[in-house]
């Protein structure tokens, strides 16, 4: 329920969407499928070398985006990046991320070129635009992992999983959600794709696994009904910050003892 009144708002107010390249920041509105440019800045970037100042230009045009929305939060407002962000070795590409977090509370979406591409691909296809952004609204991922406690919250798993897969999106893992029979009830339950364990050690085996379609996703998406996150979520919450992986909560997560860079809000 809370789901729903946070997406019908939200909808009727639409998502700010900020797109960094190498000379421009530009300002969108996303509401109900259709895309609205607010504001072009010339906002050039010269340095790639220089992450520090690459942060300080982002942070100081992300304090003026209250002039397009009432509030900027990780609910509200997506940042994506493409040309010399592309460029930054991963520890540098990381610490920028992190930056953006603790000074705006914003994820800072570096797009990879293949990525970008697709979206381009995405966009000429549907409106013979050359808009990045364009593509973006129109099928975000193209694959993505989901999360969440499967003992608790299957039910609301599979509704993600099903809107997902409606948007196009490849759901790496879990590739099923048909439970096998004799894990039913367990505290490690196996679906029907899944092999039974060998021992209590196997555990770790099929965690890896799913733990291991992060690297080749999107996004991963965490379902945490009601805010909460189970131990188990919050153990391969640590995977996917080591790898400096998009991660989407469906639900502000709550009682997290570390903020980490994330986004709020599913809408596929």
């Amino acid at each position: 329920m809370q789901e729903d009144m946070e997406n019908s708002t939200l909808t009727a107010a639409g998502r700010v969407l900020v797109h960094f390249d190498t000379e421009h920041a530009s300002v969108y509105r996303s509401q109900s499928g259709d895309l609205k440019l607010l504001t072009r800045e010339r906002l050039t970037f010269e340095d790639p070398r220089s992450r520090e100042v690459l942060a300080e230009r982002v942070r100081e045009f992300c304090a003026g985006l209250k002039e397009f929305n009432e509030a900027v939060d990780n609910k509200t407002t997506r940042l994506y990046a493409t040309g010399v962000f592309q460029q930054l070795p991963q520890p540098d590409a990381a610490a920028l991320i992190n930056s953006v977090y603790v000074d705006s509370g914003l994820y800072f979406n570096i797009v990879g070129p293949e990525l970008e591409h697709f979206y381009l691909e995405t966009g000429m296809s549907a409106c013979r635009s050359n808009r990045m952004m364009e593509g973006l609204i129109r099928r975000e991922f193209r694959s993505a992992v989901v999360c969440g406690s499967f003992q608790q919250s299957l039910g609301y798993i599979e509704d993600t999983i099903a809107r997902l897969r409606e948007s196009g999106t490849v759901v790496l893992s879990p590739q099923s959600t048909r439970i096998k029979p004799e894990t039913a009830g367990t505290d490690f339950i196996l679906f029907d794709y899944q092999d039974l364990l060998k021992n209590e050690r196997d555990t770790w085996r099929h965690k890896y696994v799913h733990m291991d379609a992060f690297r080749k996703s999107d996004a991963v998406v965490v379902c945490n009904p009601g805010g909460l996150v189970g131990k188990g979520t919050i153990f391969e919450l640590g995977f996917m910050s080591a790898h400096s992986k998009r991660v989407i909560f469906t639900e502000e997560p709550l009682d997290a003892s570390v903020l980490f860079p994330c986004e709020v809000g599913l809408k596929v």
